[in-house]
Order: structure tokens, then C-alpha cells, then sequence
């Protein structure tokens, strides 16, 4: 349904929630999510672009977030790096379907729409307080 960039984005961000006392470094988060960190680096500077984290520069600078998690929609942080796509019209190409979508794609399409919607209505806080038995997601010295 989303990207591995998304992932990538969605690894980051919960990490940077799960340590939020100072600045982290781009091969701090990387280590920690298990993403390249060359790859990591772009789908960061996409993230600072649409206001999700801040970069710090300097001696102690790095990544944090930009607002609580409780004001970070996933759907926020999707967007930033690989916006969902919509069936707007046949994929076929069909010229007798045109914007108007046959069953099976309106059918794909709504289930796209729900999906974007639990997107929209979950934020960062709502995966970090979600009880599961496995360990946090970052392996950082902090946690």
C-alpha cells in the first residue's frame, strides 16, 4: 500500500519520537531503523521540507521533530516523501471508462480512501502508545 520510502519516513519519525531529547544524527537514525543511510538522508530532507522534522546544524546538531507526535498525522508524514495515489481514471486506458471507473477500480479506489483516512486519523503518538509485545522500534542507548 505505501512505498519503502514511506516506510523509510514512518521508521524515521516514530525513531525521532522514541528520542526526543536532542538533535539525532542521519547515521544515528539509520543505525537505529536499519535504512541506508544515504537513502535515509534524502527522505529526511523531504520530511524538513514539508515542516514533519527540523535540522540542526552545528557541532550538536541533527533531526528532531517539528510538533508532538500527537500532531504528527502518519498520513502527514506519507505525503512528505510518496504521496498515496488515487484511481482517478481507467488505468486501462479504456476510452469507454474514461473518470468513470469501472467497479473493481472504484471498489480499489474506495478501499484507498479508507486506508488514507485511518492514515489521517492516526498520528506518530497513536503508534507509540499502540500496546504490542515486541520491542520499541529503535534500538537506541536511550530507550
Amino acid at each position: 500500500m505505501i512505498s519503502q520510502t514511506a516506510e523509510y519516513a514512518l521508521r524515521a519519525v516514530v525513531c525521532l519520537a522514541q528520542n526526543p531529547d536532542k538533535p539525532h544524527t542521519t547515521a544515528e537514525i539509520a543505525k537505529w531503523t536499519k535504512v541506508p543511510e544515504h537513502y535515509l538522508s534524502k527522505v529526511l530532507l523531504a520530511l524538513a521540507k514539508h515542516e514533519v522534522v527540523y535540522s540542526k546544524k552545528g557541532l550538536h546538531g541533527g533531526y528532531v521533530l517539528a510538533h508532538d507526535p500527537e500532531n504528527i498525522p502518519l498520513l502527514n508524514v506519507i505525503n512528505a516523501v510518496d504521496p498515496i495515489k488515487h484511481i482517478n481514471s481507467c488505468p486501462l486506458k479504456l476510452k469507454t471508462h474514461g473518470t468513470n471507473l469501472c467497479r473493481l477500480h472504484k471498489r480499489l479506489n474506495d478501499s484507498i480512501k479508507m486506508i488514507e483516512e485511518t492514515f489521517r486519523t492516526s498520528t506518530i503518538a497513536t503508534v507509540l502508545n499502540d500496546p504490542t509485545q515486541s520491542i520499541p522500534l529503535c534500538e537506541s542507548s536511550t530507550l
